[in-house]
C-alpha cells in the first residue's frame, strides 16, 4: 500500500526514519498485524475474525501493551521492548 511519495533525494532518508519507527514500536502488534494481513486472502470471515480474536488476546497480554497505556498514561514516548 503507497500512503507516502517522496522525491528520489529524500527517499532514503525517509524510508530509514520509518524503519527506525517500525522497529521501535510495538513489534509483538505489527508483527500480528502482518500475519492477520498476509494469512487473510486464504480464510473465510468467521476464521479470520476468530484469529483476530485470538490475536487481540495475545496483543494485549504482552509487556508492550502495558508499556504503551502506561506512557500514554503519563504523557511520554512508549519504550517498547518487543516482549
Amino acid at each position: 500500500l503507497v500512503n507516502r511519495v517522496y522525491d528520489d533525494g529524500a527517499l532514503m532518508e525517509e524510508t530509514m526514519k520509518l524503519a527506525h519507527d517500525l522497529a521501535n514500536g510495538p513489534t509483538v502488534a505489527l508483527s500480528l498485524i502482518r500475519k492477520l494481513y498476509w494469512d487473510s486472502p486464504e480464510n473465510t470471515l468467521e476464521d479470520q475474525l476468530n484469529l483476530e480474536f485470538e490475536s487481540q488476546r495475545i496483543a494485549g497480554s504482552a509487556e508492550d501493551f502495558k508499556e504503551g497505556v502506561t506512557a500514554f498514561l503519563e504523557k511520554r514516548p512508549a519504550k517498547f521492548k518487543g516482549k
